[in-house]
């Protein structure tokens, strides 16, 4: 084990940090989003196709507002779900801080690297120093414990893909200050004016 590490109560490791110890998760923990997406440029290339409703999530180009607007992204999914146990995947790119830097990583969508830790709400908000060079501060992959939801930017997109219950969509598409559009399952996710790469 590395330095600071521990056993989780599950049996899986834990790292410390705040104080706390915190679950590292494993490829099992995401094999339900692998064994669901296909590589092309529907919502399904993010989030598997198992929930009612679908959106895309546009981060601000302005760094000025981001931190308001990962406050509604926040507040948004933790309204529509009872699940205060979050899974955090943050993107190992080389250039975004990943949180536990020497953790075992976790192999999604094109074989990406991500750390993928089971926290919440706040350490979303709080854990990255940085904001990632195309997305927000926050982890670039959030779903609760009870997967009743799942929202997740890929590498060099500059969108979330979002999928979950329809309140929950319908609350993103209404919140004022947030650029959400519903989107089908089947259909190009790419937003209005932006590039898939």
């Amino acid at each position: 084990m590395t330095p600071g590490a521990s056993r989780a109560a599950t049996g899986g490791v834990a790292r410390d940090k705040d104080g706390r110890s915190w679950q590292i998760g494993t490829d099992a923990d995401v094999d339900w989003i692998t064994r669901g997406t296909v590589v092309g440029l529907t919502v399904t290339s993010a989030i598997p196709p198992i929930f009612a409703a679908y959106a895309t999530v546009v981060v601000p180009e302005l760094r000025a507002g981001l931190e308001e607007h990962e406050h509604h992204v926040v507040r948004l999914l933790t309204q529509h779900g009872t699940d205060i146990d979050w899974w955090l995947g943050y993107l190992d790119t080389g250039a975004s801080d990943v949180v536990f830097p020497d953790v075992h990583r976790v192999r999604m969508y094109s074989d990406w690297p991500y750390v993928l830790v089971k926290a919440g709400p706040q350490q979303a908000l709080q854990w990255r120093a940085e904001p990632s060079p195309l997305h927000c501060g926050l982890p670039d992959l959030m779903f609760p414990a009870d997967r009743s939801w799942l929202i997740s930017a890929l590498w060099d997109d500059d969108w979330w893909c979002l999928g979950g219950p329809e309140e929950l969509v319908d609350g993103f598409v209404r919140e004022p200050g947030v650029e959400a559009r519903r989107v089908d399952p089947h259909d190009d996710a790419t937003p209005p004016g932006h590039v898939a790469r």
